[in-house]
């Protein structure tokens, strides 16, 4: 690769690349339910394009699922920052996202990647009791020289942490 496949940024550097974290699962709707509600981001309405790609044959039935009153993806749910921008014709976030895809097998192993939620100095008990609401589990609080923090999972199992 040179320098002139990498795209500018305007200020003569490489454009950041935009990413998204996708989160393996068994329940693409109930996680992104879950992860929605847990950082206040929104679900992806998705209903637009499923329709075209179902009028124009290219998407069949079965990998479609009414989802909060719309049409949803069966094996792929996203959640998204609800400030950031939209593509009109597709729903899919242009910015801070996660993608729920299904996969056959269950979580077996610990995470090699987490979140960690920064809900604000004095706010972590009230956030944790909160999360427990939306059906997280405590696996277990942590106090360190570093600094405190509690070790929760998803509905799923996932781990992650509420600094």
């Amino acid at each position: 690769m040179n320098d002139s496949d990498v795209p500018a940024s305007g200020s003569g550097s490489p454009a950041p690349v935009h990413f998204k974290l996708v989160i393996d699962c068994t329940n693409p709707q109930a996680q992104a339910d879950f992860w929605a509600a847990a950082l206040h981001y929104e679900v992806e309405d998705n209903n637009a394009l499923i329709e075209r790609l179902l009028e124009l044959g290219a998407l069949p039935r079965e990998a479609v699922v009414e989802f909060h009153a719309r049409l949803a993806f069966r094996d792929l749910v996203a959640v998204r920052h609800p400030d950031d921008p939209v593509a009109p014709d597709s729903g899919t976030g242009l910015g801070r996202r996660l993608l729920f895809q299904r996969v056959p097998e269950p979580k077996t192993g610990k995470n090699r990647l987490h979140l960690d939620l920064h809900p604000g100095e004095g706010l972590r008990e009230g956030e944790v009791e909160r999360l427990k609401g939306l059906g997280a589990s405590v696996l277990r609080e942590v106090k360190e020289p570093s600094g405190q923090w509690v070790v929760m999972a998803d509905p799923e199992g996932n781990e992650f942490c509420v600094q």
